[in-house]
Order: structure tokens, then sequence, then C-alpha cells
């Protein structure tokens, strides 16, 4: 039974927690420039919670529902994956800028969703070269399922939209996004792997339906852009209609500063649905 909109404020306290849309080519080179995120919403928490996957991997998360949750409607949920540099326990580290992007009062205002960040107790992700093309490819740890679970718990008490379930990942978190994608294709409406490295190219034609947004800097020397331009065309040749590729030249290892404060690439995510 889903919730309404008083009992979803009070469950959140008691946790203390049709198509490809846009404009331009689906693979772009973008000139990297400066910007600067816009500033959460004072007195918008990411709720706080843990969770206990199948396997009894504890998963602590936060949580952000959409700032006015009307009786009747459905809202996106956005699944946001951190880098290894968060992995832990604390239910702070996987805070960063980037997601926190989603509570500033004009971006949560224009894009409302719950916003889920998980923090993966261990490597959610892992890299092995390809025997295809001798790059990297990644391959998936245990933590993702539990991830998994989580989602479909949530989806059993919030009033989430089943069409309009997004994932996003930097670095260790954009690997683990094509994962979910892989693991549970029947869930995702679309995903954004920014910096990450992609799964084996075999796997393309079992990604080709879901629409991909790939974003990479040129200068990135922790996860070369050159298994993300492999995937990219393995996708293509595969006859996937709904990839787009933003390659940021000069940019390193980071999320594009005018992909932390943007709303280009909020609008084309939440344009998709299953």
């Amino acid at each position: 039974m889903r919730v309404g909109p008083l009992r979803i404020r009070l469950l959140l306290l008691l946790i203390a927690l049709p198509g490809c849309t846009g404009s331009g080519a689906p693979h772009r080179v973008v000139p990297a420039a400066a910007s600067s995120p816009p500033p959460p919403a004072p007195g918008a928490p990411f709720f706080h919670n843990e969770f206990r996957g199948p396997d009894g991997t504890p998963l602590p998360y936060r949580l952000l529902p959409p700032p006015d949750v009307r009786d009747g409607d459905t809202y996106p949920l956005v699944l946001s994956f951190h880098g290894s540099g968060a992995i832990g326990t604390d239910n702070e580290a996987q805070l960063g800028a980037f997601v926190q992007t989603w509570a500033a009062p004009a971006i949560r205002r224009r894009f409302p969703a719950f916003v889920l960040a998980p923090q993966f107790p261990a490597r959610s992700a892992n890299y092995d070269p390809d025997p295809t093309d001798g790059l990297l490819s990644s391959r998936s740890e245990p933590p993702l399922r539990a991830v998994l679970a989580l989602v479909d718990s949530l989806r059993a008490l919030y009033p989430i939209d089943p069409r309009r379930i997004y994932v996003v990942g930097f670095s260790m978190g954009a690997s683990t996004a094509w994962h979910a994608l892989l693991l549970r294709p029947d869930l995702f409406a679309a995903a954004v792997p920014i910096a990450g490295v992609p799964p084996p190219r075999s796997t393309a034609p079992a990604l080709r339906a879901v629409p991909v947004l790939l974003i990479h800097g040129t200068a990135d020397t922790e996860n070369p852009i050159d298994p993300d331009r492999a995937m990219y065309a393995a996708l293509r040749q595969a006859g996937a209609r709904h990839v787009r590729f933003w390659e940021y030249e000069g940019l390193d290892h980071a999320v594009p500063p005018d992909v932390v404060a943007g709303t280009a690439w909020r609008a084309w995510l939440f344009a998709q649905r299953r």
C-alpha cells in the first residue's frame, strides 16, 4: 500500500531520513567550462536510514523527497551512485556537491523527485581488461544487489512512478549504473554514467533499448575515456537509437562543472520513460 502526503512526511521524519529529446548530435565534444553549483536549500535534508539487503549487506542511504507531495501524483526516483572515495558506513560521505544539487531550490522545483543516495560499504564495481579490445571493462559486486532490493522496498512505500526510475553515477558509481541496467532491464528508464568504466562491449545488445547519456572528460587518467568511446560504438553498432555521448575536451576525472549545476541533462533524463 502506498502512503499519502502527510504519512510520507511523517515516515521521512521517523527514518530521519516519450523517447529521446534534446538538440544536437548524439556524439558531442564540449569545451570544459567553469561553473558553480547552486547551493542546496537550507532545511532541505536528505533523510537517513539503513537498509539490509537479502544477503545481509548493510546499506546506509539518504533520501530526498519531492518538495510538495500531492495526493494521487507519482514522482520520478533518481538513484545516485557515488565514487570509490565515498565507500564507507558513515552515511555522510556519499553526499557530495553533485548529489546535493538536487536540493537546490530551483532544481528541486523544476525536477521534483525522490532522490536516493545509498552508500556502498565496499566496492560496487571492479575492472578488468575486455577480451574484445584490451580496454578496461567493469563487473558488478554484491552491494549493487542490495541497492536494487532497496529500490523495490521504496517503491512499495512511496508514490514513485514506475516508468520514471533513473540511475546516475560518477566514477565507480557510473560503472555501477551500467550494471544496474544489466541486472534490472525492467526497472530503469534511463541512465547517465559520468567518467566510469562500462561493462564488456559484448553486453551492448542487451542495453541497446535503454536511453543512456555518457559523459566523460578527454583528459581523464583515472578512468580513461577510451572504454566509453568503445562502448558507445558498440551500442551504435547494436542498433541503440537513444544513446548519447558528451565528451568534455581537456576535462580530467571530474563531473563537468556545467553538469553539476546544469539542467540540460536533467531535462533529457526526465523526458525518458519506460
